[in-house]
């Protein structure tokens, strides 16, 4: 099994997503602040056989790529160009409005949402060019403290 983790980074928190290849699933999506980086890799190294790491390339990509200095496998730079606003549209793919919710204009349900893990998400899709699903028991987090 091929696990692959995706990390939009930025200066003060990251978007992280751990998933399967093969399955084409997400195991991990979480949102963490970005001194929090560092100390999460590195435990989730030990328990997942991680292959590779993608990082988004944006301004902080470089600091991000030093902090996981430990990780001997392959780290790749890839372009993270509209991630956050291309974000905005797969949220509703992932997840859908239903009911009379339907009618209100979709901006008011993201207003106060991270997207971070989401453009982690596309960041490892647009590197794999494959559309990656959500496992079921997936553990949505976000990690500000």
């Amino acid at each position: 099994m091929v696990k692959l983790v995706s990390i939009d980074p930025g200066k003060y928190k990251c978007g992280l997503v751990l998933a399967e290849i093969s399955e084409k699933k997400v195991h991990k999506a979480i949102i963490l602040k970005s001194e929090m980086l560092e100390g999460y890799v590195r435990n989730l190294n030990i328990v997942e056989d991680i292959s590779k790491i993608i990082i988004g390339n944006g301004t902080t990509a470089e600091g991000v790529r030093e902090k996981l200095d430990f990780f001997k496998k392959e780290i790749i730079f890839f372009e993270e160009k509209n991630s956050t606003y291309r974000a905005k549209a797969r949220y509703f793919e992932l997840f859908p409005i239903s009911g009379l919710k339907f009618l209100i204009p979709r901006e008011f349900f993201i207003l106060n949402k991270n997207l971070d893990a989401i453009s982690a998400l596309i960041i490892l899709e647009d590197y794999c060019k494959m559309k990656f699903t959500f496992n079921q028991k997936i553990d949505f987090k976000t990690w500000l403290k």
